[in-house]
């Protein structure tokens, strides 16, 4: 059947884990590093109230995915995360083939603590690996060391059905055939699923600061293109094929949570700075969540949700969002979809311009995907099919 609705793309939930025992240098995402211990149980309730919010918007779905993510989930004790998610089970219906992903960094991994969350009902692990090399490793400023890596991937393979983890390639002096050594290690001990991000240099990060100080040294734009190309082929020689622009699974171990963003699904975002797209009527509505942890905490405590965007989306943003989202996909998108979402069909010449240079091939009938060679100008590729 085709998709023509955010809702026949799935319904998620994401809960935003927002602490981490350090702050790497890379970093741009809402995660922050307290020296004092977390008062969990209070964080647990406000999750329930501001979970509890969000239920009453979306009575009668049906959750396929959860995803803890962070921050660093893994420092939340068992207790914690089977509290959150005993809220979610109790406020929505679940899918009988429910994917409960966790995000964790092989430095908090215990045993123990992994049997804890797999008896608390997450059945996917998303394991912070970054790089098999200690000297990478230092450099990125994560806390564990490459034996502390395979371990834990050990850990996990033998505790949870599902298992990915992520490196983050094209590293400042890396080359071609270490990385594909590295990969190809990562792949023999990898599940089904791994995630492969190129490194990228975000603004207000220290890596910015040293990188327009002259102190870091990054690939050029060809260097990098070639990092990605010989991504996608080792990874499709071994049986992982990327079905995103960064993400790589034998068929059918796709992770269902990112399909339903990435398809422009439905999900709910709560936690601090979390954020979520709804369709609450004839409305598509997108929300925000107060970034602050604590600011968060005390909103949720008195407000019953710390949430700070509740704002409609007109046609032309939809359609915008949704091709970002969905040319990510190798699958590609649905034309018709878009035209339900936007209330406007794609401009012919500008499709077949883009048809003609490469940047979008046809996959049938009122489908079409990104080349390889579009991955990389993605955003010109969107503004020219929503122009």
């Amino acid at each position: 059947m085709a998709l023509t609705q955010a809702s026949d793309a799935g319904f998620g939930i994401y809960v935003h884990w927002p602490f981490c025992a350090a702050k790497c240098p890379y970093c741009d995402f809402n995660s922050h590093v307290r020296h004092q211990q977390v008062d969990q149980a209070r964080f647990a309730a406000a999750f329930e109230r501001e979970l509890n919010h969000f239920a009453e918007m979306t009575q009668g779905k049906v959750v396929q995915s959860v995803f803890l993510g962070g921050g660093t989930p893994s420092l939340m004790e068992p207790a914690t995360v089977e509290r959150v998610l005993t809220a979610i089970s109790d406020r929505w219906s679940m899918d009988s083939n429910v994917e409960i992903s966790l995000e964790a960094n092989p430095t908090s991994v215990e045993a123990e603590r992994f049997k804890g969350y797999r008896a608390a009902g997450v059945n996917r692990v998303s394991l912070g690996v970054q790089s098999l090399h200690d000297a990478d490793l230092k450099l990125l400023g994560r806390l564990h060391d490459a034996a502390t890596a395979r371990r834990a991937i050990e850990t996990a393979r033998a505790t949870f059905p599902r298992l990915s983890f992520d490196l983050i390639y094209a590293r400042p002096n890396q080359t071609l055939a270490q990385w594909e050594a590295e990969l190809k290690d990562a792949i023999a001990l990898a599940a089904d699923h791994l995630s492969l991000y190129q490194l990228t240099i975000e603004e207000g990060t220290p890596f910015y600061t040293l990188y327009h100080g002259g102190k870091l040294t990054m690939p050029d734009q060809d260097l990098g293109a070639e990092f990605y190309e010989l991504t996608q082929k080792v990874t499709e020689a071994e049986g992982l094929p990327a079905y995103e622009v960064s993400n790589h699974a034998k068929p059918g171990a796709e992770c269902r949570h990112n399909l339903v963003y990435w398809r422009y699904g439905d999900y709910v975002g709560v936690g601090p700075g979390a954020h979520g797209r709804l369709s609450v009527g004839v409305n598509r509505m997108a929300t925000s969540v107060e970034r602050h942890p604590e600011t968060w905490l005390e909103a949720v405590e008195q407000n019953g949700h710390g949430m700070i965007e509740f704002s409609g989306l007109n046609e032309e943003e939809q359609g915008d969002e949704f091709l970002l989202m969905g040319l990510r996909l190798t699958e590609g998108i649905d034309l018709k979809r878009y035209e339900a979402f936007a209330h406007r069909s794609v401009d012919p010449k500008r499709l077949n311009d883009l048809l003609e240079h490469g940047m979008v091939e046809e996959l049938g009938e009122n489908r079409v995907r990104a080349t390889r060679e579009g991955f990389f100008v993605l955003d010109a590729v969107v503004a020219d099919l929503a122009a």
